[in-house]
């Protein structure tokens, strides 16, 4: 299990941002809740009917799915960095994709944010996008299958499949 600490505050919990796109992303960050359900936390994604049900149960800010368009992207950035500022946490933990790029270089850049990172467990003989992407800005760096080792430095870890 991943140990999470924050340098932030020794009397309060250190708050998550659990950033993940709707789908397949959605449902591994959900196999890890023993991980984040007894801190205080947040949902960054985007709207769908899968993430929609979310609000019932959780808080959850809904931003534009970036899709490969620059100007989704540009609004995204916009929306990331104001969720960013108003929740200030101190870990994003982040399962991928589009959502999750953003939100952590921003996290990183401006709020010293840790980031977790989780490879795909369909990613099992090559990297992801997401993971290649994210991997510089990445406190903890883990992936699903050992295979993915060889692609990653040394800060990938092997944590075995959640699913």
């Amino acid at each position: 299990m991943v140990k999470i600490h924050s340098k932030r505050s020794k009397k309060r919990k250190p708050k998550i941002c659990l950033a993940c796109s709707a789908g397949g992303h959605l449902t591994e960050i959900k196999k890890i809740e023993k991980c984040y359900s007894k801190y205080p936390h947040f949902f960054l994604t985007f709207k769908r009917i899968d993430t929609e049900d979310l609000v019932e149960t959780e808080k959850v800010y809904f931003i534009q799915d970036p899709a490969n368009n620059p100007i989704k992207l540009l609004k995204n950035l916009i929306q990331s960095i104001g969720v960013l500022r108003k929740e200030r946490p101190d870990i994003i933990i982040t399962t991928g994709a589009g959502v999750a790029i953003p939100a952590c270089y921003l996290g990183r850049l401006f709020f010293g944010t840790k980031v977790i990172y989780l490879e795909s467990f369909a990613r099992i003989r090559e990297p992801s996008l997401t993971g290649r992407a994210l991997y510089p800005v990445s406190d903890v760096f883990l992936v699903q299958w050992p295979e993915l080792l060889e692609y990653y430095g040394d800060k990938a870890k092997f944590w075995g499949a959640i699913i």
